[in-house]
Formats: structure tokens, sequence, C-alpha cells
């Protein structure tokens, strides 16, 4: 009986300390991602119309009827690097029904821009984001996204390290 005793104890004390690490990575979660935009209430994304590395202007209105991915880095940022091919993989894999916008941030010459995109193979457009940008979607650090629903609504968000999974978890019921 003692055996069996101890067994139990030790499972319950396995059981607490999974759901005291899944708290405490929840609480994490939720304070890096408190500023951002709301996800839950049907907001609508802020209209932005910024300028592409090639110099064309680029409109928000290009995105209507399509679920897109707005993806805010900057070039010199490690965990940007490191995500920059789960997003190359999301866009070849799923670009036809999902959009994927790339907005620098904090970059200092175009040339800078170019060889980040180049040495990761994007075909993503890259927008030349701006410090009203970034205010208007909360960019508190890179990377960051938000997904933008076909309506033009944030459905979801996200902070940090992004994975081809991660992305289509958050935009395939879209």
């Amino acid at each position: 009986m003692e055996g069996r005793t101890k067994t139990r104890s030790r499972w319950l004390l396995i059981i607490f300390e999974i759901a005291l690490a899944a708290a405490i990575l929840y609480s994490v979660y939720w304070w890096r991602t408190r500023d951002l935009l709301p996800t839950g209430q049907a907001i609508d994304a802020p209209h932005f119309e910024l300028q592409m590395l090639d110099g064309t202007i680029w409109s928000q209105a290009e995105l209507a009827g399509n679920t897109t991915v707005v993806y805010f880095f900057a070039p010199w940022c490690h965990v940007c690097n490191a995500s920059a091919h789960q997003l190359r993989w999301f866009d070849s894999w799923f670009g036809n029904s999902v959009n994927l916008v790339l907005v620098a941030m904090e970059w200092d010459t175009l040339d800078d821009l170019r060889a980040y995109r180049d040495r990761h193979d994007l075909e993503a457009p890259i927008l030349l984001g701006d410090a009203v940008m970034a205010r208007e979607f909360r960019v508190p650090g890179y990377p960051m996204y938000y997904i933008v629903d076909a309506d033009g609504r944030i459905r979801g968000r996200d902070f940090g390290y992004t994975t081809v999974a991660g992305l289509l978890a958050r935009t395939i019921a879209l």
C-alpha cells in the first residue's frame, strides 16, 4: 500500500509541476503581448500605404479578400534572421491562399534590406516601415506579426520566433 501512495504522490507532483510550468509560460506570453492590438474584438487593421524596396507604393487595399500575415522585422534582429527560412517556406507552400507581407523596421539602408532579402531568398513583398506604422500597429519589438482576415480585421498576433506550423495554425481557419 505504501508503494502505491508514493507512486500516486509522485504523479501528483509531476502533474503539479507541469501545470505550474504551463502557467508560467502563459503568463510570460500574456506579458509580452499585452500591449499589442487586440484580436478578439473584430478590430480593423490600421490602414497603411508604404513604399516597397523597388520604390512603388503598396497599399493595404491589395490585401482585400485574402488572409494576410503582416510580419514586422528588423534586418539586424537575430531572431528575425533565424525565422526567415520559415517565412520563405510558408510563403512558397501557402502563398496562394495566404498573403505574406514583410514590413522592415529600424533599417539603415535599402542595400541592407536587399541583402537581407537575398540572403534569405525571400519573395514576399518587403515594405519600408516607419515610426507611424509601428505606433499604429503597436510594434514593441521584433519579430512580431498580425494575422489579418479577408475582411481586414486583426484575428491573430504573436511575438518572437516564427514557424510554418505556427503560422498555419493561426491562418488555416480564416
